[in-house]
């Protein structure tokens, strides 16, 4: 009589690593369940799935509420050489994406009076284009003007499980220096 526990488990590891690798988008961990022996258990096969591939060329990550395989970053310099770079987003973009980020969900008046500068249309195009941000709705206000948030794919981009692993915004503000002073000559 052969023990199917001892197979059970590589096989599951073996076939979440497929699932993984050949999803573009993380797979959902609710997903995942789904494919396991009842036995198994989906944290127990992550940790021996990440433990394969530490140290390795790629690794397991954790975005949002999924995993996906993704770059070791210590590679990235090298692989810039022969990967396409997606194009940067300009500064105004980056700067509208940062309010929407941190002060979600907002208005496009909102996120205008916390930049201090109008929002031009190509600005929130190209968020909309890079699938960065989106409507989320209405605010109860007069003219009942949209709402804009963060998508699923703003946490795959920059490699975060949840909004709560963005930095704290107290953490980004500079500390203003005190000017330099120059002595002053002793008076003769």
């Amino acid at each position: 009589m052969s023990d199917h526990s001892g197979s059970a488990r590589p096989h599951a590891e073996r076939l979440l690593e497929a699932v993984i690798f050949a999803s573009r988008d993380p797979v959902p961990l609710r997903t995942l369940a789904t494919l396991l022996p009842d036995a198994a258990d989906l944290d127990a096969v992550l940790v021996a799935i990440r433990a394969r591939h530490t140290g390795g060329g790629f690794e397991l990550c954790d975005i949002g509420s999924g995993v996906m395989f993704r770059s070791a970053p210590d590679l990235a310099p090298d692989l810039r050489r022969v990967v396409e770079v997606p194009r940067r987003l300009p500064r105004a973009a980056m700067e509208t994406l940062a309010v929407i980020a941190f002060h979600q969900p907002i208005t496009r008046a909102e996120i205008e009076d916390l930049r201090g500068v109008s929002l031009s249309q190509n600005t929130l195009d190209a968020l909309l284009e890079a699938d960065l941000v989106a409507p989320a709705g209405y605010k109860e206000a007069p003219g009942r003007p949209a709402l804009w948030a963060t998508t699923p794919h703003f946490l795959i981009q920059f490699g975060l499980k949840s909004l709560r692993d963005l930095p704290r915004r107290a953490d980004l503000m500079v500390e203003p220096t005190a000017p330099a002073t120059e002595p002053t000559p002793a008076d003769p």
